[in-house]
C-alpha cells in the first residue's frame, strides 16, 4: 500500500464503509435492521478478539470504564444508524449522523468565522427537516440524529481509550461491548435468519471487513503518509460517497432538497475541519461513520 497515494487509501477507506452499509440493507428483510447491526457487530467483536488477544488482567478501573464507555457510544452508533437506514435513504442518515462530529468541532471553535459553518449545518438541518424523507419517516430521522450524538460520544471516548490503553486492545474490549449492546435488541432477528438461510454469515462476515477491518486499516496507512487536517477534509466527503453508495446499489435517489443540505453539510465540515485543524490539530475524524 505504501505505493498508493495516501489520499486515495483514505478515499477508498470511505467508499468500503458506505458500499458495505448498503450491502447490509440489502439484506434487511431477512434479518432487520438491529439484526443486521447485530451479525455485524458479533462477527467483527469475534474477529478481533482472536486476532489481538487483548491483555487486560491488569487493566486498572479507569481503563475498564474508558474501554467499556467506548463500546457503549459504539454499539449505540452501530445499531441506531442502521434503524435510520431501514426508512431514509443512506445519504440522508449519513449526512444527518456526521453532524455529530461537526457539532463537537465547533464547539471547541471561539471564532466569528465559526458561526458562518454552524449556519451552513443548520441550513442543511433545516432543508432535511422539509426534504421527503424526513417528513415520511420522522423515526429514522431521530435514530440518525441519536447516531450522531453517539458519533461524537465515540470521538471522546476513544482519544481517552487511545491514551490510557496501548495498542488496540482497548478497541477489542469496545468491540465486544458494542456486541453486548447490540444482543438483546437483535439476536432474536438475527439467529432466525441465519436459521432459514446460513450463508448471511458470510454476507455480514463481507460487511464487517468493508465496514470495519478494512477501512481501518487503510486510514491508518493514509495516516502515517498525510497530515491529519487533509485527512478531515476527505473525511468530511462521508455524506456524498454514502448517497452514491445508496444510489448504485440500492437506487436510493435523494430529492433536490437533500443534495443541496448534503452539500451544506459537507462544505460546512471542510470549513470547520480547515480552520479548526489550523489552530488545534484536532477536528471531527474518528471511526467510519458506521463503524
Amino acid at each position: 500500500m505504501t505505493r498508493v497515494p495516501a489520499p486515495l487509501l483514505a478515499l477508498a477507506a470511505m467508499v468500503s464503509v458506505q458500499l458495505g452499509a448498503a450491502t447490509a440493507k440489502t439484506r434487511f428483510d431477512e434479518v432487520g435492521s438491529v439484526g443486521a447491526a447485530t451479525l455485524r457487530l458479533v462477527i467483527g467483536a469475534v474477529v478481533l478478539v482472536l486476532v489481538v488477544r487483548p491483555r487486560v488482567r491488569h487493566w486498572t478501573r479507569a481503563q475498564w470504564t474508558a474501554a467499556v464507555l467506548l463500546g457503549l457510544a459504539l454499539g449505540g452508533m452501530n445499531v441506531l444508524i442502521y434503524v435510520a437506514f431501514a426508512s431514509i435513504p443512506i445519504g440522508v442518515a449519513v449526512t444527518i449522523e456526521f453532524l455529530g462530529p461537526l457539532a463537537l468541532s465547533l464547539v471547541h471553535t471561539r471564532r466569528w468565522r465559526d458561526v458562518t459553518w454552524a449556519a451552513l449545518a443548520l441550513a442543511g438541518v433545516v432543508l432535511l427537516g422539509v426534504g421527503p424523507s424526513a417528513v415520511t419517516a420522522v423515526g429514522g430521522v431521530l435514530a440518525a440524529i441519536a447516531a450522531a450524538a453517539c458519533w461524537a460520544g465515540y470521538i471522546v471516548m476513544n482519544r481517552r481509550v487511545g491514551a490510557a490503553i496501548p495498542g488496540v486492545d482497548g478497541l477489542a474490549v469496545s468491540m465486544v461491548v458494542a456486541m453486548l449492546v447490540s444482543l438483546p435488541f437483535g439476536l432474536s432477528t438475527a439467529a432466525e435468519g441465519v436459521v432459514a438461510d446460513p450463508s448471511l454469515l458470510l454476507v455480514f462476515g463481507g460487511v464487517a471487513v468493508l465496514s470495519s477491518v478494512l477501512p481501518y486499516a487503510l486510514e491508518m496507512s493514509a495516516l502515517r503518509r498525510m497530515p491529519t487536517r487533509v485527512f478531515g477534509v476527505l473525511q468530511s466527503l462521508g455524506p456524498a460517497i454514502a448517497a452514491l453508495a445508496g444510489l448504485a446499489i440500492l437506487r436510493e435517489a435523494l430529492s433536490t432538497l437533500e443534495v443541496v443540505a448534503l452539500a451544506c453539510v459537507t462544505a460546512a465540515s471542510v470549513g470547520v475541519t480547515l480552520t479548526a485543524r489550523r489552530r488545534r490539530g484536532s477536528g471531527p475524524t474518528g471511526a467510519p461513520s458506521d463503524a
